[in-house]
C-alpha cells in the first residue's frame, strides 16, 4: 500500500493545489513514484484524459496539472468524482470520468453518495497498487461539522487511505493561527492524530515576526509548522472561477506594463455558467494583450476582439446574454470574434433539442447567427484529447501546423451554409469548426495554448486595432496567467518554493 499524504486546508483557496503540485514535482524529481489524487472535486474547469480501460473521461484541471507535475499521464483515477455545476442548484455528476446525470445536492447525497464513495475507494486502491506515494488534495476546509459525515475529499479520504495530513493555511486572510487551532479543534478526533504538520502560505514581510505565534501554536497543539511560503503565484491554471470577477462586474487580466495606447483588449463576457476559462490564460502572457471580463450588458466599443468562452449550460447562458442585450452589441461589433466550445454553439444560427442542456423544458432557440452552423444537443457527451491540423482562416489567418487540445461537450454542430473549416477532416475524423473572414468557432479547448494559433490570433487583433504589436516573447505571467513555459515551468516553480521554504525532512519521503 502506497503512503498517502493529504494536503488539507483550513478553508477554500488557501493554496492546497499549489502545495500538492509542488510536492508532486519535488518528489518526482527525487525519483519517487508519486501520483496525485482528489476524491471529489467541484469545478467546471476540466481536462479530457484516459480512464483505466483506455478510453477517455474528464477530471478537474488541478489533478491534470498535478499529474503533469508528477511526470505521469493523467487518468480518471486521479479525480474519480467530479461535480460540474450548471445552475439552479444542479451539478453534473462525473464518476471515474463518465458523465452520469444532473442532480441536486440532495439527490446526490441521498441517492448517489455510496456510488461516489465506492468509485473513490476503487481509484485510490489502483493508484496505491501502482505508486509509492499518493499526494491527495482536500477540498475546502477539512473541519466542517455540517459536512463531516459526507466529506469525501477530506474525512473519508483520510480514513480509507490512512493518510498523513498536512494542513495548509492562508495568512493573507488574517487570523492564521486561529484558523489552524480552530481547524484542529473541529476535526474529527481520530483525524487529529493523523496531522503531521502545517504550512502557512501567502506571507509578505519579515518571517521572524511569526516566530512567537508559531511557538505558541506548536506548544498548544503539538503540530509543527513545517514552513512559511512567501506570497508568490507559480502560475498554475486556475481550478475554478475564483479568479474571475463576480457576474455583473468587470476585471482585466494581463497588465504587463505596456502602455494602454499600445495595447489591445480582448473582451470576454463573464458568463454565469462559464467553464474551462483556463482557455483564456495564455493570452494574458502576450505583451500588450489585456483580457477583460465583461458584464453581459457591457458595450463592446472599448474592446478590440471578443472571445466567447465555454459554458456548462449553453442554452441558459444564451438566454442570459440575450436578455442583457449582448446580441445587439455583438452584431454591431466589427473586430475578430472567436467562440470556444459552448461559445462556438452560441455563435451559430440555431440550437435544437435544447432541453437536454437547459434546466428548463425547451425545444429550440436562435443563436447569434454569426456563423452558418446549427447545434443539436443529445444525451451523449464527447470527451477526448485531440491533435488536429490547423488551417489558418479568419481570426487565425496565417497559422498552420498541428495543434493539440481536448474536447468536452454535449451537442453536435453541422454547417448550414458556406464556411471555411479551421480544422479539416483527416484520418477518419470529421472536420471541426467554422470560420468567416473575422469570426471563428471550434470545439477545441486549449487552442491558445498552441503558439501558432495564439500568435495568429494576437496578430489579427493588433491588425484590426491598427496598432503595432509590442516586441516580446509572450513570457509575461500576467495577472492570472499560466507561468512562462506553461504547466511544467509552473510546477517547477511550485516545487522550488516548497524546497526552499518548507522542511520536508520530517515527512520522511
Amino acid at each position: 500500500m502506497a503512503r498517502t499524504i493529504l494536503v488539507a486546508g483550513t478553508a477554500s483557496h488557501v493554496g492546497k493545489s499549489t502545495v500538492a503540485a509542488g510536492l508532486c514535482r519535488l518528489l518526482a524529481d527525487r525519483g519517487v513514484d508519486v501520483a496525485p489524487y482528489k476524491a471529489q472535486n467541484m469545478s467546471n474547469n476540466a481536462r479530457a484524459v484516459a480512464d483505466p480501460d483506455g478510453t477517455t473521461g474528464e477530471i478537474g484541471v488541478s489533478q491534470y496539472v498535478q499529474a503533469r507535475a508528477a511526470r505521469i499521464p493523467a487518468t480518471t483515477d486521479h479525480n474519480p468524482v467530479l461535480l460540474k455545476p450548471r445552475g439552479d442548484g444542479e451539478s453534473q455528476l462525473i464518476l471515474q470520468g463518465e458523465a452520469v446525470a444532473h442532480y441536486s445536492a440532495g439527490e446526490y447525497y441521498d441517492d448517489h453518495w455510496d456510488d461516489a464513495l465506492a468509485a473513490a475507494r476503487e481509484s485510490h486502491a489502483r493508484l496505491a497498487a501502482d505508486h509509492d506515494v499518493i499526494v491527495a488534495e482536500g477540498a475546502g476546509s477539512v473541519a466542517e461539522p455540517n459536512l463531516r459525515d459526507r466529506d469525501l475529499a477530506n474525512v473519508e479520504t483520510a480514513r480509507f487511505a490512512s493518510a498523513d495530513i498536512l494542513l495548509v493555511a492562508d495568512i493573507e486572510r488574517g487570523g492564521v493561527f486561529a484558523s489552524l487551532v480552530g481547524t484542529i479543534e473541529l476535526m474529527p478526533a481520530d483525524l487529529r492524530e493523523q496531522v503531521i504538520g502545517a504550512v502557512i502560505t501567502k506571507f509578505r514581510g519579515d518571517r521572524s515576526l511569526l516566530d512567537p505565534g508559531i511557538a505558541e501554536f506548536e506548544e498548544r497543539t503539538g503540530v509543527p509548522i513545517l514552513g512559511v511560503l512567501p506570497y508568490d503565484d507559480p502560475g498554475l491554471p486556475e481550478e475554478d472561477s475564483v479568479s474571475l470577477p463576480p457576474v455583473g462586474e468587470r476585471a482585466v487580466h494581463g497588465d504587463d506594463g505596456v502602455p494602454d495606447e499600445q495595447s489591445v483588449t480582448v473582451g470576454v463576457p463573464r458568463l454565469p455558467r462559464a467553464s474551462n476559462m483556463t482557455d483564456l490564460e495564455p493570452l494574458t502572457r502576450e505583451p500588450g494583450v489585456r483580457v477583460a471580463y465583461l458584464p453581459l450588458d457591457a458595450a463592446l466599443q472599448a474592446v478590440d476582439a471578443v472571445v466567447l468562452p465555454g459554458t456548462k449550460n449553453t442554452v441558459d447562458d444564451l438566454r442570459a446574454l440575450r436578455e442583457a442585450g449582448f446580441g445587439a452589441e455583438l452584431s454591431a461589433f466589427d473586430g475578430p470574434v472567436v467562440g470556444l466550445c459552448g461559445g462556438y454553439q452560441l455563435l451559430g444560427e440555431r440550437i435544437t433539442n435544447a432541453s437536454v442542456e437547459s434546466t428548463d423544458d425547451l425545444d429550440a432557440l436562435d443563436g447569434f447567427g454569426l456563423l452558418p452552423v446549427e447545434t443539436r444537443f443529445e444525451a451523449d457527451k464527447q470527451v477526448e484529447p485531440v491533435t488536429r491540423a490547423l488551417r489558418g482562416v479568419g481570426p487565425l489567418s496565417g497559422a498552420s501546423g498541428r495543434v493539440t487540445g481536448y474536447e468536452i461537450h454535449m451537442g453536435r454542430t453541422r454547417l448550414t451554409g458556406a464556411a471555411e473549416r479551421p480544422f479539416p477532416g483527416e484520418e477518419g475524423r470529421e472536420p471541426d469548426g467554422a470560420a468567416t473572414d473575422r469570426v471563428l468557432g471550434t470545439y477545441l479547448h486549449g487552442l491558445f495554448e498552441n503558439p501558432t494559433a495564439r500568435e495568429a490570433f494576437v496578430e489579427s487583433v493588433f491588425a484590426a486595432a491598427d496598432r503595432d504589436r509590442p516586441s516580446g516573447d509572450g513570457s509575461a505571467t500576467g495577472t492570472a496567467g499560466t507561468a512562462p513555459g506553461g504547466i511544467d515551468a509552473a510546477a517547477d516553480r511550485a516545487a522550488a518554493l516548497l524546497g526552499e521554504y518548507v522542511d520536508l525532512s520530517s515527512l520522511d519521503l
